[in-house]
């Protein structure tokens, strides 16, 4: 006895409901049916079949109203975004901004004398203060100091080995200058023993050549201090 085969609608039913609500979502491209009306499938050109060696070929088409074209919190995204880049772009300016390199002089540490027929050679030995304020090192290229007298030059010295401030610090360096006085009344005045205080001011012109992040600067100072021309009596002393 065959027992006839029964198709059961509540299996068929899920499906239906299933394939109707995918079609909402993702409505159909292209059809089988010659005669519905429709855009022809760009992948199987309206067959329903892939043909063989092309499934490198295959053309995913999503519909317009898609959800997934649709993201959620872009605004949000874009916003972040903008506000992190900002942040990075201020904080890279804060750190790279150029600052001030400050060149002090902080006291005459000595002076000596020596006399010879027609001059008096004097060699006078500052301290210097050099201040970094960026947050990147800087190479000190040149230093120039030149000594006048009464307006006159009378000594120059170049040093080019000083070594380079390391970012946010301050580093002191000792400078001498040789300053032969040839004019005759001033060496009278030096040499004379009925004075007892043999005292010039001395102005110093320094100039500071320093480069840093990929460019150069030139940092100029004129102090002025007073010295003993006489003897080696000068002491420290500060320079105001």
């Amino acid at each position: 006895m065959v027992t006839p085969r029964k198709t059961s609608r509540t299996t068929e039913e899920p499906k239906e409901a299933e394939r109707v609500k995918t079609l909402r979502y993702f409505p159909p491209y292209g059809t089988m049916n010659e005669n519905s009306t429709g855009d022809t499938c760009p992948t199987c050109r309206g067959t329903g079949r892939i043909p063989r060696g092309h499934q490198d070929q295959l053309v995913a088409v999503i519909p317009c109203n898609d959800v997934r074209l649709r993201p959620r919190r872009t605004k949000l995204y874009v916003c972040v975004s903008m506000a992190l880049c900002l942040f990075l772009c201020c904080l890279i300016l804060f750190f790279l901004f150029p600052r001030s390199v400050t060149l002090t002089p902080v006291s005459v540490l000595s002076v000596m004398v020596y006399f010879t027929p027609n001059t008096v050679e004097m060699e006078v030995t500052n301290l210097i203060n050099i201040t970094n304020e960026n947050f990147v090192p800087v190479h000190v290229a040149e230093f120039n100091i030149q000594g006048l007298i009464s307006a006159s030059v009378v000594g120059k010295t170049k040093i080019t080995n000083l070594t380079a401030i390391q970012s946010r610090s301050e580093k002191s360096y000792i400078i001498q200058i040789g300053l032969p006085i040839t004019d005759k009344g001033l060496n009278s005045y030096c040499k004379s023993s009925t004075i007892k205080i043999h005292t010039l001011f001395l102005e110093l012109q320094m100039t500071l050549n320093i480069s840093y992040l990929s460019h150069t600067e030139q940092v100029s100072l004129d102090t002025f201090e007073y010295i003993d021309c006489g003897t080696n009596s000068t002491i420290p002393h500060p320079v105001r």
